[in-house]
């Protein structure tokens, strides 16, 4: 007998030792590692929902809302703070239906199509802030300019204005700014909701090779 016939010997007896779990084992061990996963998702949602509501609150005092007043955007600011909340916690109820699910299921199969929803409702989510504060950032942006430009005077006779080469030079620079910005935010969002998606996915193929 050679050293490799040996070695295949001594393998099988190491792999007889080993534990074998069956399919019931395995399954409860992903179901209860997505379960996890999904609730920390639904708790960090709510900790990101306080931390912005309390930023929001010390922000808005009363000089915040004159300046609103002064550029017309108070209106706008009050509509975006309803509309954000209400579609913020709306998702904030997707991830808690989410994670009820998950913790309901029974079978793996189900257990995979709860996954893929999570996945789509954390992707939809991210989504809407980077879309919302874009539209958001740009509004102002218009809104703020359009008031300084309004409002300041030279040589006390006429109303500031910039020429088509100084709004394209700025818009070049708004954008440039807002990029930026959105790109770290999605980095952000990448790092605190992105490792948490990727350990659920790990879980989602391994139950598609149970289903196999």
């Amino acid at each position: 007998m050679d050293g490799l016939d040996l070695l295949k010997k001594d393998w099988k007896k190491r792999e007889a030792s080993l534990p074998h779990l069956s399919y019931d084992q395995i399954y409860q061990m992903l179901w209860k590692r997505s379960s996890s996963i999904v609730k920390w998702i639904f708790v960090i949602s709510i900790i990101e929902f306080l931390f912005w509501g309390v930023i929001n609150i010390f922000m808005a005092d009363h000089e915040y809302w004159e300046e609103m007043e002064q550029i017309h955007l108070k209106e706008f600011t009050v509509a975006t703070y309803v509309i954000n909340y209400a579609i913020t916690f709306f998702f904030i109820y997707c991830f808690y239906k989410n994670y009820r699910k998950i913790s309901a299921t029974d079978n793996a199969a189900e257990l995979m199509k709860n996954i893929l929803r999570t996945k789509k409702t954390v992707k939809y989510y991210i989504g809407y802030i980077l879309i919302s504060t874009a539209l958001v950032a740009l509004i102002y942006t218009y809104f703020m300019m359009d008031y300084h430009t309004s409002s300041t005077v030279v040589d006390d006779m006429e109303k500031y204005s910039f020429t088509p080469l100084q709004w394209l030079m700025f818009a070049g620079i708004m954008i440039g700014g807002l990029a930026v910005f959105l790109g770290l935010i999605w980095l952000f969002y990448r790092v605190v909701y992105g490792i948490l998606l990727r350990r659920l996915n790990r879980n989602y193929k391994e139950l598609k090779k149970l289903e196999i």
